[in-house]
């Protein structure tokens, strides 16, 4: 891999990779119209200061690394190690979800309700993971083409396709299961369970910050991470709402999958207009681009984990990578991980429940981090405040102030409201759900610290 070889545009397709996904669009038409207004409230809460911030961060420390980097230079080394240890293992968590979208989708093409089959999940989520990770082998060049290539074919184009299907549907004057008043635009939040939904709307945005890690192969880090970003948030905006209102006009709640809402939207309508034999093309233009979100995970961290490993935190067996520079150990440890988790599916009721016990988990332990990152932006801002930053938090201080505030209350609501399971999934075990989430959790923010007890001095090779 030749240095400086991630293009603007490039950013950009794996920042779109990173957190615009179709898979998000069935559990946010649950609130009808309200969902235009609850989208852009997190966008405008979560997005937009975590966008800002990590900008900020990106264009002032613009090393490999992201945000062990930058937490590592506010807080010292352990933190760092802290900070990284959480993206990466709230990626390891979140891997099967994604790839249940996928299952979904196939096994909906497939028939024969294989889409809600655990048996089919767990089978799908370990050979599509373990093959893209084979693929990633190959080297970030590669992996950047594909994510470029699966985001246009397999998101833009299907989620452009969902959104003219519902326009079309409403233009046409064909029932439409939401009410269209003024009354309806604001979602209803007075339910628990409810609130629930959001803690995973939230997540699903997150991850804006990740690519930073290849800050070293991005040609023109300081001007490129702000515009990536910028185009990143209006398209993910736009997409949303609209994707978002075309499913609940068109798909009865009560048919809704978590699990594969966006191939039953397309279904339904192409059904409606005698022309299903193109569920399937799109069904495959999904998953295609399901696997570009999961080929941009899978790498990512990986690499943010490997620079902490270099630094002594974890064992030399990790540290190893092959003449493209890809986490071999690394990613064999992921891939053993994933597979582990994704018997879940079998375990559980359901792989509705499945999934979003694992959602939830991914969004407390990804609010973990962000906590700490916004921390360590404000430590930086005091303590090197002579470090040039090509981009700024917007406002000056009180902007800067404002940006970090906004941010910490979202966190803090999605922290508590994630330990609360959606009405959706009706009989779910309240206490499994608890157990799991808070074992889950603790343990994974406890991990990094037992590591260090077992630290030894030959594991540093940046010394």
């Amino acid at each position: 891999m030749g240095k400086r070889s991630i293009s603007l545009f490039v950013l950009t397709m794996m920042n779109l990779a990173a957190i615009l996904s179709l898979k998000t669009w069935p559990f946010a038409a649950s609130f009808g119209l309200g969902s235009v207004l609850l989208i852009l409230c997190v966008i405008l809460c979560f997005m937009i200061p975590v966008a800002f911030v990590s900008a900020e961060l990106a264009t002032g420390w613009p090393q490999t690394g992201g945000v062990y980097i930058w937490v590592k230079e506010a807080f010292g080394h352990r933190w760092g190690f802290l900070a990284v240890w959480l993206l990466w293992i709230e990626n390891v968590v979140w891997y099967p979800t994604i790839l249940t979208f996928i299952a979904g989708a196939i096994g909906y093409i497939l028939g024969g309700n294989l889409a809600s089959n655990p048996w089919f999940t767990a089978i799908v989520i370990n050979v599509v993971y373990w093959g893209m990770t084979l693929f990633n082998l190959r080297g970030l060049k590669e992996s950047g083409i594909f994510t470029s290539f699966g985001v246009i074919i397999g998101t833009l184009i299907p989620g452009f396709v969902i959104i003219l299907l519902g326009l079309s549907w409403y233009l046409n004057q064909n029932p439409v299961e939401i009410p269209i008043n003024k009354e309806a635009l604001i979602p209803d939040v007075t339910s628990l369970a409810n609130l629930a939904i959001i803690a995973g709307l939230v997540e699903s945005y997150a991850g804006i910050e990740m690519n930073a890690i290849h800050a070293a192969d991005v040609q023109k880090p300081q001007k490129s991470f702000p515009i990536a970003i910028l185009i990143t948030v209006v398209v993910l905006t736009l997409f949303s709402t609209l994707g978002t209102l075309s499913v609940a006009m068109v798909l009865p709640l009560n048919i809704i999958s978590f699990t594969s809402g966006g191939i039953e939207t397309v279904a339904y309508i192409f059904n409606k207009y005698n022309i299903p034999f193109l569920t399937p093309v799109i069904g495959f233009l999904i998953a295609v681009g399901a696997l570009a979100s999961l080929s941009t995970w899978i790498i990512g961290p990986s690499r943010g984990l490997l620079t902490a490993a270099q630094c002594g935190d974890l064992p030399p067996i990790l540290h190893t990578t092959n003449r493209k520079g890809m986490p071999i150990g690394m990613l064999i440890l992921q891939g053993v991980l994933v597979s582990i988790i994704s018997t879940l599916f079998i375990l559980l009721p359901s792989v509705s429940h499945s999934f979003w016990i694992l959602e939830a988990m991914v969004a407390q332990l990804y609010i973990i981090m962000y906590i700490i990152m916004f921390l360590a932006a404000i430590r930086l801002r005091y303590t090197q405040p002579k470090v040039w930053r090509s981009f700024r938090v917007p406002g000056g201080k009180i902007g800067f102030f404002l940006t970090n505030l906004v941010g910490f209350l979202t966190f803090i609501f999605v922290l508590v409201i994630g330990f609360i399971p959606p009405s959706e999934l009706g009989g779910v075990d309240l206490t499994t759900y608890e157990v799991v989430q808070v074992v889950g959790v603790v343990g994974f923010v406890l991990m990094p610290f037992i590591i260090s007890l077992f630290k030894k001095p030959s594991w540093d090779e940046i010394q």
